[in-house]
């Protein structure tokens, strides 16, 4: 048994989950050199952080900036890692130019839908056969309430169809790409249900939707582990493939502000070590639906949650610490 676990621990993190699904890394400009050998050693996708969503490739009417986005790109292909494309339509992260109607007024339906399908066009096109699958959409569900999709200027000027329309333009774009919905707070339940109902209704439009992300913001004290199988059962019963696209486990509790802190605490990596555990074999129990599980950074030296929801607090949510060295929740999850 003690060689066994002693052989795990001497596997990357790919090698150990090479027979249930693709373990990926969100990756930038920067830590494609920074963290080379990580990812290579650990990681066999990669998805891009921010240099492919639409305001990074698209900043004007007619000016694409491939530039970074290509550097991903080369460097997957180039070391044999999947890509994943992130994303392609969302709130946030877009340029005003795309809703402008040019004095100074919102453009119309049919104006920004041209906008969104030229776009996308381009952008699956020139990634085709490298990236294999989209987050089409993000974040288009509302967090609480009554009310059901995101106030956003795509819906506001496109109507509640921009979704389903996003999803045909990329299917017409790459029809081998495989299309996701991705989003945020998936296993809380009154969201999981909107999020259920938008994909359900996708599929009655007869819109090409293969995928739900569950992004996996998660923390050492949220979700519930009978949240995230409950999320997780309810959106299989789609029958679609499901992914954890963008995970990590913040030490903080979400409304916890606190600043004082240089280092983790020996508890915060214990319960850290613990969580990744649960997570990992609740994973493996699903590996029939859940082919990939992406961390949205490949170590403590970078995350973006050292800049949410408190700037400049730093966080050690990955399972490699700052020094790109195996942390206790590496041993813990290659040792399942």
């Amino acid at each position: 048994m003690g060689d066994t676990v002693n052989a795990r621990l001497n596997e990357s993190l790919a090698e150990a989950f090479k027979d249930d699904f693709l373990i990926g890394a969100a990756v930038n400009s920067r830590t494609i050199a920074s963290q080379r050998d990580l990812l290579l050693q650990h990681y066999n996708s990669l998805t891009a952080e921010n240099e492919m969503k639409f305001e990074s490739l698209h900043p004007a009417e007619g000016t694409y900036t491939f530039e970074a986005a290509d550097e991903i790109a080369d460097f997957a292909r180039e070391n044999g890692k999947k890509l994943r494309g992130h994303t392609l339509v969302w709130h946030n992260q877009t340029p005003d130019w795309v809703f402008d109607d040019g004095h100074g007024g919102m453009a119309d339906r049919e104006t920004v839908l041209a906008r969104m399908k030229s776009h996308i066009d381009t952008v699956v096109n020139r990634y085709k056969g490298t990236i294999y699958c989209w987050d089409v959409v993000n974040e288009a569900v509302t967090d609480d309430g009554e009310e059901w999709l995101r106030p956003s200027k795509w819906l506001h000027t496109v109507g509640e169809d921009f979704i389903a329309q996003a999803f045909r333009f990329a299917h017409e774009a790459d029809p081998d790409a495989q299309l996701f919905y991705n989003d945020y707070n998936e296993c809380n339940p009154g969201k999981r249900e909107k999020i259920y109902r938008l994909v359900k209704s996708l599929q009655e439009q007869g819109a090409p939707i293969h995928g739900i992300g569950l992004q996996g913001h998660w923390s050492l004290f949220d979700p519930s582990l009978d949240d995230i199988r409950a999320a997780i059962e309810r959106y299989a019963s789609l029958g679609v493939n499901l992914q954890i696209t963008e995970m990590d486990v913040s030490m903080f509790a979400f409304d916890d502000r606190r600043t004082d802190l240089i280092a983790p605490t020996d508890e915060m990596l214990r319960l850290q070590e613990q969580r990744y555990g649960q997570f990992f074999r609740l994973f493996r129990e699903y590996k029939d639906v859940l082919t990939g599980v992406t961390f949205w950074g490949a170590a403590d030296d970078y995350t973006w949650l050292d800049y949410f929801p408190v700037r400049g607090r730093k966080n050690w949510p990955l399972l490699f610490d700052t020094n790109q060295q195996p942390k206790g929740a590496y041993r813990e999850v290659v040792s399942l």
